[in-house]
């Protein structure tokens, strides 16, 4: 097979982000000027994300006959997920209570909380109740990733239930899903410019005094992130026994593209492609990635951690440990209700510190430095999620099958019966 010249994709990525850094550092009024050609490139790979959730997902459930298979799935999506989770919590606590980045802030004024004051704490009836959606189509506007996910995979298993006439459903279905894939490799030719613009605004807007003031949150923030990658991610990845040259090379596109757009969305569709292209059937792929969205965003578990103890210390509020856990796991799970809202870490971390009695003012203070931060926690996200893609098909040993709908294991016509009869 002749190797490709030139530079890959994730090559050019890179490119792109070094020149973003750079024109935003040395020609900040331009850097300012590039953001219409960021938001162009999001705004073009947000029209991807509810067709080729819904695609996939249709394809995936209805096409198989076996329902059993999909809820077993499911549950063992769900234990990874809040597994790991957890181990995401108890180590930003652990690295924020050793680094005390809070300590000595001075809040000052409450600066711009626009949007944000306002926010508080869901309940658990709140929660419960918007996972399911009144209209398909306004979630689908609003980018409700979790109200489509329930949508869909309600729609999938009444269409499972029809039998013969489900067949155009699903063929149109598994059309849409590869045309979706090839209008996504359209769009990646625009990301090294895309990604470029987006580090040229930061850095033109936000100067490299960012970098500064709450350094010793951003480092503490990305150390965690370190610890967290080897001692948690890598450990699953081994039990499982996941290929790791494999899942890295898959993964580090996606990757790279969360990081520098700051944008899990802008990720999904490179790598739920990515995850197929390694071996991950595809329904494991569009059940386990949408759903560990709302569910297994380690990056976000980490940061909301380590934010919510930053705001007690920099109020100089002593919590004890057990009333850390207990904000903690309340985080957690306003985070999932949170799913779709923008700047959701940001609302949920100022709900849930007026909820604990801790002042919202500390928000300002981290809006400074969260676009920074933003990045590394949604690389995490996507990489979690695409190794629970991973572990999931490992756990049902399913890993490298060859996805076969039944449809294709439908009795063929009587020709090709006494052809092969005959052979």
């Amino acid at each position: 097979m002749e190797r490709r010249r030139g530079l890959s994709q994730t090559h050019l990525i890179f490119i792109g982000m070094l020149a973003g850094l750079i024109i935003g550092f040395a020609f900040p009024g331009l850097g300012t000027k590039l953001e219409p050609l960021s938001t162009i490139f999001i705004r073009l790979v947000k029209t991807i994300i509810v067709p080729i959730i819904f695609a996939t997902l249709v394809v995936g459930i209805a096409s198989h006959s076996d329902l059993k298979a999909v809820g077993r799935m499911g549950i063992k999506a769900i234990v990874y997920f809040e597994i790991v989770t957890t181990l995401a919590l108890f180590l930003g606590l652990v690295v924020v209570n050793i680094t005390k980045p809070g300590v000595g802030i001075q809040l000052g004024s409450a600066g711009d909380l626009q949007g944000l004051s306002a926010a508080r704490h869901m309940t658990i009836k709140e929660v419960v109740i918007n996972i399911f959606p009144e209209n398909f189509f306004d979630s689908a506007a609003r980018g409700d990733v979790l109200e489509v996910v329930v949508f869909t995979i309600l729609f999938a298993i009444a269409l499972s239930l029809i039998k013969e006439k489900k067949k155009p459903i699903i063929e149109f279905c598994e059309a849409l899903a590869e045309t979706m894939f090839k209008y996504t490799n359209i769009v990646m030719r625009f990301a090294p410019i895309g990604v470029g613009a987006a580090i040229a605004v930061v850095v033109a807007s936000k100067g490299m005094n960012v970098l500064l003031n709450l350094c010793l949150l951003i480092a503490s923030f990305y150390g965690a992130i370190v610890v967290f990658l080897l001692a948690v991610l890598l450990p699953a990845a081994l039990v499982f026994k996941v290929p790791i040259k494999k899942f890295i090379s898959a993964v580090k596109e996606p990757a790279v593209i969360a990081f520098s757009t700051s944008s899990s969305e802008a990720a999904l569709p490179k790598a739920m492609e990515n995850m197929e292209a390694i071996g991950v059937p595809r329904r494991v792929v569009s059940f386990v990635i949408p759903t560990g969205y709302s569910f297994n965003l380690d990056g976000t578990t980490i940061y909301l951690s380590l934010a919510s103890i930053f705001a007690a210390q920099a109020a100089g509020i002593d919590l004890s440990f057990s009333q850390q856990l207990v904000m903690g796991f309340t985080l957690i799970f306003a985070s999932k209700g949170a799913a779709g809202v923008p700047r959701a870490s940001l609302v949920v971390l100022a709900g849930t510190l007026a909820s604990f009695g801790l002042p919202v003012e500390a928000v300002a203070v981290i809006l400074g430095v969260d676009t920074v931060m933003d990045m590394g926690r949604t690389a995490v996200n996507v990489t979690g999620n695409c190794l629970a893609t991973v572990v999931v098909a490992k756990w049902e040993g399913v890993f490298g099958e060859k996805e076969v709908s039944d449809m294709e294991t439908e009795p063929q016509d009587d020709d090709e019966t006494l052809r092969e009869a005959s052979l």
